[in-house]
């Protein structure tokens, strides 16, 4: 009894299907933000959900120059980081799925798998938009992953703890971005470009190489693709929210404190123009690093104090 309701709970309920339906929901309500902001319409709400239907059912077109094994196994590998990622943050209010030991750095590295299969996925074929879609997707990896991994182990430290549940409950609802304000900043903006959105879209810059990594994509491998960061949304917005703003206990709470920073996303997108990738890796790159550090600094040499 207790392995079936095991497979429920990764399935369906609060894993599987429902942060499925909760990243392309989360997705809707970035789109209509988005459009009204822009005085447009927007998208009706079952959008996201009809394209996903749409690629799935459609055919997947695998170029002869690539490697067929690499090409399907890629978008798969992709979702499913995503979703385990999210077996270790506290979906829906509730306690995570499953917690251990060091849970946050395989989460944090669950969650960078994404943008590496876009990248080898671009890197697969010899299209020239897709090369450069990879090259830039790799390039700015390694100017926001460093920022936004030492901005999620700021409450780490403060907790000393690896632990997803514990640092949470080290927090006891306090909200940490009034002491780490620096690392919550760092946290969202890294947030931004890992999910490759406005002004850290280069790697996909439409107007300039179609879809970037993922040009030579279609049918289900591109319905994959944008599962995968649909529910890297979700889990990203999650774990800001439980380390920074007083956890997310309850699904109000949830709801609540994920919408608002989904709305601090959207008013990012809104205001800043796209970047060029040699801006996100000179500026972020820099300051973001040193920011975060100067913040670990003071906090370290305030509980020196304090001791």
């Amino acid at each position: 009894m207790k392995t079936i309701q095991d497979l429920l709970t990764l399935m369906f309920f609060p894993g599987g299907l429902f942060v499925l339906a909760l990243g392309m929901s989360y997705e809707w309500i970035d789109r209509k933000l988005m459009a009204r902001v822009q005085n447009r319409v927007g998208p009706r709400w079952f959008q996201p959900y009809a394209d996903i239907a749409k690629l799935l059912v459609k055919e997947e077109v695998i170029p002869a120059d690539s490697n067929r094994l690499l090409f399907i196994g890629l978008p798969i590998l992709a979702l499913a980081g995503a979703l385990t990622a999210a077996l270790y943050v506290p979906l829906a209010g509730f306690d995570p799925l499953y917690s251990f030991k060091g849970d946050l750095i395989v989460a944090l590295y669950l969650l960078s798998l994404l943008t590496v299969c876009t990248g080898l996925a671009g890197a697969n074929t010899t299209d020239r938009f897709s090369l450069v879609g990879a090259t830039r997707t790799l390039t700015q990896l390694f100017s926001y992953e460093a920022p936004f991994l030492l901005a999620m182990l700021g409450p780490a430290v403060a907790a000393r703890s690896w632990q997803i549940n514990e640092i949470i409950a080290d927090a006891d609802g306090q909200w940490l971005l009034i002491v780490q304000p620096v690392g919550f900043v760092v946290a969202l903006i890294g947030l931004l470009g890992k999910l490759e959105i406005a002004p850290f879209n280069a790697p996909e810059a439409e107007t300039e190489i179609v879809a970037g990594a993922l040009t030579e994509y279609s049918g289900r491998g591109l319905a994959l693709f944008r599962l995968g960061r649909h529910v890297e949304l979700v889990v990203g917005l999650t774990m800001v929210a439980a380390f920074y703003m007083g956890g997310v206990s309850g699904l109000p709470l949830f709801v609540l404190k994920t919408l608002l920073l989904l709305l601090i996303l959207v008013g990012i997108q809104s205001l800043v123009a796209r970047l060029r990738i040699d801006q996100t890796v000179g500026l972020w790159w820099r300051w973001g690093v040193l920011l975060v550090l100067a913040q670990w600094l003071v906090l370290v040499i305030w509980e020196g104090v304090q001791a």
